[in-house]
């Protein structure tokens, strides 16, 4: 078994700087996967800070990939505000009712104070004991949901989608409040020690025309990022699904990485706005992590290398989103181990020579 000679934050600095290194970043993007790993159930961690760096710290030591994300789903800001998410005992957390149903209550709503409310406090909490714990040796990162995703949360998808046509004024005002709470919850994140990592689903092309996106979701994001620059941090974002049309407008919000989702394509993006920003993915969670074998989950690693490997701001190995619950232990495994064994530097020829071996 080939084993790491570098430690991740060695790793990527030496990366960053375009200096050699013994491998590829990897990130199996590790979620609720980390409750498994310690033997706890998923709605263990919410509330628990103490339990919640255990797994996730414990994941990483079990792994050893590259970058740590404290993250148990994506609602605590909205939950923050006023909205109500259901725990499951051995599941992830859902939506289970918005924090208002119509723009007459919005004056019910306001900023999060992350240090009092909801879950963040526990959230927090987790960061600060993965900092003190490994955080000289691998980068600690706490989740955090963008503006508009966590507006519809607010309000509820359904009637947020209703309200970007009929009162856009609405859609501002709750995109505004939002990005309050971005800004206190990333400042919080950052006086950790952690640097904040972005996701925002609902402003998918999935979901909203990249027309839309300009206008509603582009200008927050902007901000929050311009924020986290002004501390010193790099971003990355992750949007679901088909974002191809929106990754110029991803690299203009000042994106330094984007996350992309195994719905769109890696040699796309690097064509794209690979003279921009760095790309990350995008093996499949469910269908390859969750369900296939670990020689599918080479081949997939293999594949994602060959398109985006040669990246002008470079290239992370990971899942196109969080990873399912119950994705086995040993197809992570197998994605670290493929990346150990693709190693760096990486030529055309060697990756040949894998893919017909493993191939047999």
């Amino acid at each position: 078994m080939i084993q790491d000679q570098m430690t991740p934050i060695e790793r990527l600095t030496a990366y960053n700087l375009g200096n050699p290194v013994d491998r590829l970043p990897c990130v199996p993007i590790v979620g609720n996967t980390a409750a498994r790993v310690i033997g706890v159930k998923v709605g263990e961690l919410p509330a628990n800070g103490k339990l919640l760096a255990q797994a996730q710290i414990t994941a990483y030591r079990r792994f050893g990939y590259d970058i740590i994300r404290i993250f148990t789903d994506l609602y605590g800001q909205a939950e923050a505000m006023g909205a109500r998410v259901r725990y499951p005992e051995d599941e992830t957390a859902y939506l289970d009712q918005p924090a208002i149903t119509d723009i007459s209550q919005l004056d019910r709503l306001t900023p999060a104070d992350p240090y009092r409310d909801g879950n963040l406090p526990h959230q927090l909490e987790a960061m600060k004991i993965a900092i003190a714990e490994v955080g000289k040796e691998v980068t600690v990162t706490g989740a955090l949901t963008c503006p508009f995703t966590n507006a519809s949360f607010l309000i509820g998808a359904e009637n947020l989608a209703r309200l970007v046509g009929k009162n856009p004024d609405a859609v501002h005002y709750l995109c505004r409040l939002s990005l309050e709470t971005c800004l206190n919850y990333a400042k919080a994140i950052i006086d950790t020690g952690c640097t904040p990592s972005l996701t925002d689903p609902m402003s998918s092309s999935t979901i909203i025309s990249p027309q839309k996106f300009r206008e509603f979701s582009f200008p927050y994001l902007k901000q929050l990022i311009d924020y986290i620059h002004s501390r010193g941090k790099p971003v990355t974002l992750h949007i679901c699904g088909k974002t191809a049309k929106v990754w110029e407008q991803m690299a203009e919000a000042g994106a330094d990485c984007i996350s992309i989702d195994n719905a769109a394509s890696l040699s796309e993006a690097k064509t794209k706005v690979g003279h921009k920003l760095r790309l990350m993915g995008n093996v499949q969670p469910s269908e390859i992590m969750l369900q296939g074998s670990p020689a599918a989950v080479r081949l997939a690693v293999l594949s994602g290398v060959r398109e985006a490997y040669d990246n002008p701001k470079g290239y992370i190995v990971a899942s196109g989103c969080s990873l399912p619950t119950e994705t086995p232990f040993a197809n992570i495994d197998a994605m670290l181990a493929a990346t150990r064994e693709i190693g760096y530097p990486i030529t055309k020829e060697k990756l040949d020579l894998l893919e017909q071996r493993w191939s047999k």
